[in-house]
């Protein structure tokens, strides 16, 4: 039996350019958040002991910034990724309940 953290990894990138410095930090978190969302789609978490590479180079021509996002996903299948965040090596980290909720629908 092969378990998850076996698995072999995909790939998500996303490339293109940034106009202005100052929103490239928002903009690399935006854009991760993006990926999560693909993967999650596709039925893949990402592995979280493998950062995202994230590379930027400026276009002095074109004067923009052009960028290349990649983050690494295993496939778990659309009703495991409902119940888990990321694998972490050899283990499965799962998505934790919000307390608020388990309470706000207690008072209810």
């Amino acid at each position: 039996m092969i378990t998850i953290h076996h698995r072999p990894l995909k790939i998500f990138n996303l490339s293109g350019n940034i106009h202005s410095d100052s929103v490239i930090v928002r903009l690399k978190d935006e854009y991760i958040n993006l990926l999560k969302s693909q993967m999650k789609i596709s039925g893949y978490v990402p592995r979280l002991d493998i950062d995202p590479d994230f590379t930027i180079e400026y276009n002095k021509e074109k004067e923009y910034f052009e960028f290349e996002l990649s983050i690494y996903g295993i496939f778990v299948g659309k009703k495991k990724v409902e119940w888990i965040a990321g694998i972490d090596g050899t283990v499965v980290v799962p998505i934790l309940k919000s307390r608020s909720r388990e309470f706000s629908s207690e008072v209810a």
